[in-house]
Protein backbone atom coordinates (compact mmCIF):
# COMPACT_ATOMS: atom_id res chain seq x y z
CA UNK A 1 0.00 0.00 0.00
CA UNK A 2 1.47 3.67 -0.95
CA UNK A 3 1.34 5.68 1.67
CA UNK A 4 1.80 9.86 1.59
CA UNK A 5 3.88 11.56 4.39
CA UNK A 6 4.14 15.74 4.15
CA UNK A 7 6.49 18.06 5.73
CA UNK A 8 5.66 21.01 6.72
CA UNK A 9 7.80 24.21 4.85
CA UNK A 10 8.27 26.68 8.00
CA UNK A 11 9.39 29.01 5.56
CA UNK A 12 11.67 32.02 7.45
CA UNK A 13 8.84 34.60 5.95
CA UNK A 14 5.77 36.62 6.61
CA UNK A 15 5.19 36.00 3.32
CA UNK A 16 2.97 32.29 3.51
CA UNK A 17 1.23 29.83 0.34
CA UNK A 18 3.68 29.87 -2.18
CA UNK A 19 5.25 26.67 -2.68
CA UNK A 20 6.13 26.13 -6.33
CA UNK A 21 8.95 24.06 -8.00
CA UNK A 22 11.02 21.24 -6.61
CA UNK A 23 13.91 19.11 -8.13
CA UNK A 24 15.84 16.35 -7.00
CA UNK A 25 19.23 14.99 -6.34
CA UNK A 26 21.01 11.50 -4.81
CA UNK A 27 21.25 14.13 -1.18
CA UNK A 28 17.59 15.03 -1.45
CA UNK A 29 15.04 17.70 -2.68
CA UNK A 30 15.21 21.22 -3.22
CA UNK A 31 12.39 23.49 -3.32
CA UNK A 32 11.18 27.33 -4.32
CA UNK A 33 9.16 29.42 -2.09
CA UNK A 34 8.51 32.27 -4.59
CA UNK A 35 7.15 35.09 -2.26
CA UNK A 36 8.97 33.92 0.33
CA UNK A 37 12.25 34.65 -1.92
CA UNK A 38 14.14 31.26 -0.21
CA UNK A 39 14.39 27.81 -1.25
CA UNK A 40 14.25 24.89 0.61
CA UNK A 41 15.92 21.47 0.93
CA UNK A 42 15.09 18.55 2.54
CA UNK A 43 17.16 15.25 2.62
CA UNK A 44 15.40 12.19 2.11
CA UNK A 45 15.33 11.45 5.79
CA UNK A 46 13.46 14.25 6.16
CA UNK A 47 15.78 16.95 7.37
CA UNK A 48 15.45 20.86 6.21
CA UNK A 49 16.97 23.91 5.45
CA UNK A 50 16.24 27.26 4.21
CA UNK A 51 18.09 29.58 2.36
CA UNK A 52 16.91 32.78 1.52
CA UNK A 53 17.84 35.12 -1.36
CA UNK A 54 18.27 38.69 -1.36
CA UNK A 55 15.61 41.11 -2.96
CA UNK A 56 12.74 40.31 -3.78
CA UNK A 57 14.00 38.02 -7.13
CA UNK A 58 10.96 35.52 -7.03
CA UNK A 59 12.26 31.95 -7.47
CA UNK A 60 10.15 29.52 -9.05
CA UNK A 61 12.05 26.89 -11.95
CA UNK A 62 14.35 24.71 -10.92
CA UNK A 63 16.75 22.27 -12.91
CA UNK A 64 20.13 20.36 -12.11
CA UNK A 65 22.07 19.95 -15.26
CA UNK A 66 23.78 17.54 -16.56
CA UNK A 67 27.20 18.43 -14.60
CA UNK A 68 25.19 18.16 -11.56
CA UNK A 69 24.81 22.47 -11.13
CA UNK A 70 21.51 23.99 -9.86
CA UNK A 71 19.73 26.10 -11.71
CA UNK A 72 16.75 28.57 -10.42
CA UNK A 73 14.82 31.09 -12.45
CA UNK A 74 14.18 34.63 -10.70
CA UNK A 75 11.19 35.26 -12.18
CA UNK A 76 10.39 38.92 -10.75
CA UNK A 77 13.95 40.11 -11.61
CA UNK A 78 14.75 38.05 -14.65
CA UNK A 79 17.49 36.30 -14.21
CA UNK A 80 18.37 32.72 -14.26
CA UNK A 81 20.94 31.65 -11.99
CA UNK A 82 23.38 28.83 -10.91
CA UNK A 83 24.29 28.00 -6.91
CA UNK A 84 27.03 26.53 -5.62
CA UNK A 85 26.68 23.54 -2.95
CA UNK A 86 26.67 26.46 -0.24
CA UNK A 87 23.29 27.99 -1.80
CA UNK A 88 25.55 30.89 -3.04
CA UNK A 89 25.04 32.64 -6.24
CA UNK A 90 28.09 32.33 -8.83
CA UNK A 91 26.89 32.17 -12.06
CA UNK A 92 23.49 34.82 -13.00
CA UNK A 93 22.26 35.25 -16.54
CA UNK A 94 20.27 38.31 -17.47
CA UNK A 95 17.15 36.90 -19.82
CA UNK A 96 15.83 40.40 -20.30
CA UNK A 97 14.90 41.26 -23.58
CA UNK A 98 16.43 44.51 -24.71
CA UNK A 99 14.51 46.33 -27.28
CA UNK A 100 15.58 49.08 -29.48
CA UNK A 101 14.26 52.19 -28.22
CA UNK A 102 12.98 50.80 -24.82
CA UNK A 103 14.24 53.17 -21.94
CA UNK A 104 14.13 49.67 -19.75
CA UNK A 105 14.84 46.26 -20.70
CA UNK A 106 11.53 44.01 -20.80
CA UNK A 107 11.13 41.06 -17.83
CA UNK A 108 9.49 38.01 -19.91
CA UNK A 109 9.22 36.04 -16.58
CA UNK A 110 11.18 32.88 -16.41
CA UNK A 111 8.86 30.48 -15.18
CA UNK A 112 9.88 27.24 -15.94
CA UNK A 113 13.03 26.42 -17.07
CA UNK A 114 14.01 22.94 -18.55
CA UNK A 115 16.63 21.42 -20.58
CA UNK A 116 17.60 20.77 -23.39
CA UNK A 117 18.43 17.05 -24.53
CA UNK A 118 22.30 18.04 -24.42
CA UNK A 119 21.89 18.50 -20.75
CA UNK A 120 23.77 21.71 -20.97
CA UNK A 121 21.27 24.42 -22.75
CA UNK A 122 18.62 25.82 -20.67
CA UNK A 123 15.46 26.69 -22.22
CA UNK A 124 13.13 29.03 -20.48
CA UNK A 125 9.18 29.89 -20.30
CA UNK A 126 8.45 33.88 -21.06
CA UNK A 127 5.49 33.48 -19.06
CA UNK A 128 5.12 37.63 -19.77
CA UNK A 129 5.84 37.85 -22.96
CA UNK A 130 4.50 34.64 -24.90
CA UNK A 131 8.43 33.89 -25.54
CA UNK A 132 10.66 31.16 -25.44
CA UNK A 133 14.50 31.75 -24.25
CA UNK A 134 17.43 29.91 -24.61
CA UNK A 135 20.86 30.30 -22.80
CA UNK A 136 24.10 29.06 -24.30
CA UNK A 137 25.86 27.25 -22.01
CA UNK A 138 29.21 28.71 -23.56
CA UNK A 139 28.94 32.55 -23.98
CA UNK A 140 25.81 33.00 -21.58
CA UNK A 141 24.58 34.42 -24.62
CA UNK A 142 20.42 34.37 -25.18
CA UNK A 143 18.12 34.11 -27.55
CA UNK A 144 14.28 34.96 -27.40
CA UNK A 145 11.49 33.45 -29.75
CA UNK A 146 7.78 34.53 -29.89
CA UNK A 147 5.11 32.01 -29.77
CA UNK A 148 2.66 32.27 -32.56
CA UNK A 149 -0.48 32.73 -30.29
CA UNK A 150 -0.55 36.07 -28.39
CA UNK A 151 -1.17 36.14 -24.78
CA UNK A 152 0.00 32.28 -24.39
CA UNK A 153 1.19 32.42 -21.46
CA UNK A 154 3.78 29.46 -21.73
CA UNK A 155 4.96 27.94 -18.22
CA UNK A 156 6.31 24.62 -18.60
CA UNK A 157 8.40 22.66 -20.73
CA UNK A 158 10.73 19.70 -21.29
CA UNK A 159 12.53 18.28 -24.03
CA UNK A 160 11.16 14.97 -26.06
CA UNK A 161 12.04 12.41 -27.77
CA UNK A 162 12.86 14.29 -30.88
CA UNK A 163 15.71 16.44 -28.92
CA UNK A 164 12.97 19.35 -29.46
CA UNK A 165 11.36 21.40 -26.61
CA UNK A 166 7.71 20.72 -26.00
CA UNK A 167 5.60 22.92 -23.93
CA UNK A 168 2.16 23.82 -22.85
CA UNK A 169 0.30 26.85 -23.84
CA UNK A 170 -2.03 27.75 -20.23
CA UNK A 171 -4.28 30.46 -22.19
CA UNK A 172 -3.24 29.59 -25.46
CA UNK A 173 -4.80 26.43 -25.27
CA UNK A 174 -1.81 24.90 -27.55
CA UNK A 175 0.92 22.37 -27.28
CA UNK A 176 4.05 23.62 -28.83
CA UNK A 177 7.23 22.02 -30.15
CA UNK A 178 10.47 24.54 -30.75
CA UNK A 179 13.57 23.28 -32.52
CA UNK A 180 16.85 23.92 -31.29
CA UNK A 181 17.19 27.43 -33.63
CA UNK A 182 13.72 27.98 -32.21
CA UNK A 183 11.35 27.16 -35.18
CA UNK A 184 8.02 26.74 -32.99
CA UNK A 185 5.23 24.68 -34.21
CA UNK A 186 1.76 24.62 -32.14
CA UNK A 187 -0.80 21.73 -31.69
CA UNK A 188 -4.33 23.17 -30.71
CA UNK A 189 -5.71 20.72 -27.87
CA UNK A 190 -8.73 19.46 -28.75
CA UNK A 191 -10.96 20.42 -25.49
CA UNK A 192 -11.43 24.00 -25.23
CA UNK A 193 -9.89 26.14 -22.39
CA UNK A 194 -8.32 23.08 -20.70
CA UNK A 195 -5.78 25.34 -19.71
CA UNK A 196 -2.85 22.63 -20.16
CA UNK A 197 -0.08 22.74 -17.32
CA UNK A 198 2.76 20.44 -17.09
CA UNK A 199 4.58 18.27 -19.82
CA UNK A 200 6.84 15.19 -19.62
CA UNK A 201 8.25 12.34 -21.64
CA UNK A 202 7.07 9.26 -21.93
CA UNK A 203 10.27 7.36 -20.44
CA UNK A 204 9.82 4.21 -23.37
CA UNK A 205 7.51 6.00 -26.53
CA UNK A 206 7.85 9.08 -28.96
CA UNK A 207 5.25 10.37 -26.64
CA UNK A 208 4.81 13.46 -24.11
CA UNK A 209 2.58 13.68 -21.92
CA UNK A 210 0.43 16.38 -19.97
CA UNK A 211 -2.26 17.45 -18.10
CA UNK A 212 -5.26 19.69 -18.25
CA UNK A 213 -6.05 22.12 -15.57
CA UNK A 214 -9.60 22.93 -16.61
CA UNK A 215 -10.43 19.63 -18.84
CA UNK A 216 -9.38 17.47 -16.10
CA UNK A 217 -7.92 15.20 -18.52
CA UNK A 218 -4.29 13.82 -19.19
CA UNK A 219 -3.43 14.23 -23.14
CA UNK A 220 -0.73 12.31 -24.93
CA UNK A 221 0.95 14.13 -27.76
CA UNK A 222 3.08 11.99 -30.68
CA UNK A 223 5.85 13.51 -32.27
CA UNK A 224 3.23 13.84 -35.47
CA UNK A 225 1.48 16.47 -32.94
CA UNK A 226 -1.68 14.24 -32.71
CA UNK A 227 -3.41 14.78 -29.67
CA UNK A 228 -5.16 11.98 -27.38
CA UNK A 229 -6.85 12.94 -24.47
CA UNK A 230 -7.91 10.16 -21.31
CA UNK A 231 -10.58 11.62 -18.72
CA UNK A 232 -9.63 11.91 -14.96
CA UNK A 233 -12.39 10.62 -13.24
CA UNK A 234 -13.74 12.98 -10.94
CA UNK A 235 -14.70 13.12 -6.93
CA UNK A 236 -16.46 15.92 -7.54
CA UNK A 237 -16.90 18.43 -10.21
CA UNK A 238 -14.80 21.52 -8.65
CA UNK A 239 -11.72 19.45 -8.96
CA UNK A 240 -8.95 20.84 -11.27
CA UNK A 241 -5.83 19.09 -11.87
CA UNK A 242 -1.78 19.83 -11.25
CA UNK A 243 0.96 17.95 -12.68
CA UNK A 244 1.98 14.67 -13.53
CA UNK A 245 4.98 12.32 -13.58
CA UNK A 246 5.76 8.55 -13.86
CA UNK A 247 7.49 5.91 -11.48
CA UNK A 248 10.11 3.81 -12.26
CA UNK A 249 7.60 1.13 -13.45
CA UNK A 250 6.15 3.52 -16.07
CA UNK A 251 2.92 4.04 -14.20
CA UNK A 252 1.15 7.43 -14.43
CA UNK A 253 0.36 10.25 -11.07
CA UNK A 254 -1.40 12.57 -11.91
CA UNK A 255 -1.98 15.65 -9.15
CA UNK A 256 -6.22 15.98 -8.74
CA UNK A 257 -7.20 18.49 -6.01
CA UNK A 258 -10.78 20.53 -4.97
CA UNK A 259 -10.56 24.07 -6.81
CA UNK A 260 -12.13 25.96 -3.28
CA UNK A 261 -14.05 29.04 -5.63
CA UNK A 262 -16.02 26.61 -7.53
CA UNK A 263 -19.30 25.27 -6.30
CA UNK A 264 -19.04 21.31 -4.96
CA UNK A 265 -21.28 18.91 -6.33
CA UNK A 266 -20.27 14.70 -5.71
CA UNK A 267 -20.95 12.68 -8.82
CA UNK A 268 -21.32 9.08 -8.07
CA UNK A 269 -21.64 8.07 -11.37
CA UNK A 270 -17.41 9.69 -12.09
CA UNK A 271 -16.28 7.27 -9.03
CA UNK A 272 -18.10 3.88 -10.55
CA UNK A 273 -15.42 0.89 -11.05
CA UNK A 274 -12.23 2.22 -9.21
CA UNK A 275 -10.01 1.96 -6.00
CA UNK A 276 -9.88 4.58 -3.73
CA UNK A 277 -8.30 4.80 -0.26
CA UNK A 278 -11.44 7.06 0.81
CA UNK A 279 -14.23 9.12 -1.36
CA UNK A 280 -15.08 12.48 0.86
CA UNK A 281 -15.91 15.67 -0.12
CA UNK A 282 -13.17 18.13 -0.43
CA UNK A 283 -10.45 16.35 0.25
CA UNK A 284 -7.57 15.96 -2.64
CA UNK A 285 -5.83 13.24 -3.98
CA UNK A 286 -3.04 12.22 -6.07
CA UNK A 287 -4.24 9.46 -9.14
CA UNK A 288 -2.12 6.91 -10.36
CA UNK A 289 -2.88 5.25 -13.69
CA UNK A 290 -1.50 2.01 -14.27
CA UNK A 291 0.86 1.70 -17.09
CA UNK A 292 -1.37 -0.06 -19.42
CA UNK A 293 -2.80 3.44 -20.37
CA UNK A 294 0.52 4.34 -22.41
CA UNK A 295 -0.87 1.86 -25.20
CA UNK A 296 -4.54 2.48 -25.12
CA UNK A 297 -5.12 3.88 -28.67
CA UNK A 298 -8.12 5.79 -28.44
CA UNK A 299 -8.08 7.70 -25.31
CA UNK A 300 -10.31 5.15 -23.84
CA UNK A 301 -9.79 4.11 -19.53
CA UNK A 302 -11.68 1.31 -19.43
CA UNK A 303 -10.21 -1.33 -18.03
CA UNK A 304 -7.48 0.54 -16.99
CA UNK A 305 -7.13 0.73 -13.32
CA UNK A 306 -6.83 3.92 -11.19
CA UNK A 307 -6.08 4.13 -8.02
CA UNK A 308 -6.49 7.10 -5.60
CA UNK A 309 -4.82 8.23 -2.85
CA UNK A 310 -5.92 11.20 -0.59
CA UNK A 311 -3.38 13.90 0.77
CA UNK A 312 -3.47 14.10 4.81
CA UNK A 313 -4.12 17.86 3.82
CA UNK A 314 -6.87 19.68 2.68
CA UNK A 315 -6.79 22.84 0.03
CA UNK A 316 -3.73 21.58 -0.78
CA UNK A 317 -3.52 23.14 -4.83
CA UNK A 318 -0.74 20.97 -5.21
CA UNK A 319 1.69 22.47 -8.28
CA UNK A 320 4.48 20.04 -8.98
CA UNK A 321 5.18 16.39 -8.78
CA UNK A 322 8.59 14.12 -9.44
CA UNK A 323 10.32 10.89 -8.71
CA UNK A 324 13.54 11.49 -6.35
CA UNK A 325 16.01 9.36 -5.96
CA UNK A 326 15.24 7.45 -3.20
CA UNK A 327 12.66 5.47 -5.68
CA UNK A 328 9.83 7.50 -4.09
CA UNK A 329 7.44 10.75 -5.37
CA UNK A 330 7.54 14.07 -4.46
CA UNK A 331 4.81 16.92 -4.56
CA UNK A 332 4.49 20.26 -3.74
CA UNK A 333 1.28 21.82 -1.85
CA UNK A 334 1.42 25.63 -2.63
CA UNK A 335 -1.31 26.59 -0.41
CA UNK A 336 -0.85 24.60 2.41
CA UNK A 337 3.37 24.78 2.04
CA UNK A 338 4.01 21.68 2.18
CA UNK A 339 6.59 19.18 0.42
CA UNK A 340 4.31 15.81 0.46
CA UNK A 341 5.90 12.01 -0.51
CA UNK A 342 4.51 8.88 -1.70
CA UNK A 343 6.69 6.16 -0.69
CA UNK A 344 6.80 3.54 -3.56
CA UNK A 345 9.84 0.97 -1.86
Amino acid sequence: MNTITEYKLNWPSPNKMSTHELVCDASGIYVTGQNMNCLAKVTYDGLITFHPFEGNPGPHGLLIDVKGRLWVSFEFEGRVVCLDKDFNIVQSVDVRMYTQGAKTPINPAPHGIGLDADGETIWFTGKRTSTLGKINPNNETVEHFELPQLAAMPIFLSAGPDNNIWGTQLLGNKIYNASKDGVVTEFPIPTVNSRPIAIIPDPAGDFMWFTEEAGNKIGRVGMDGKITEFSVPMVQKNVILGSLSFDNEGHIWVQCYVKHDAPMSMDNHDMSGMQMQQSVAENDYVVKFDKSIRQSPNGDIAGIPIFWYKTPSQSTMMHRIRMGNDGNLWFTEMDTDTLGKITLK
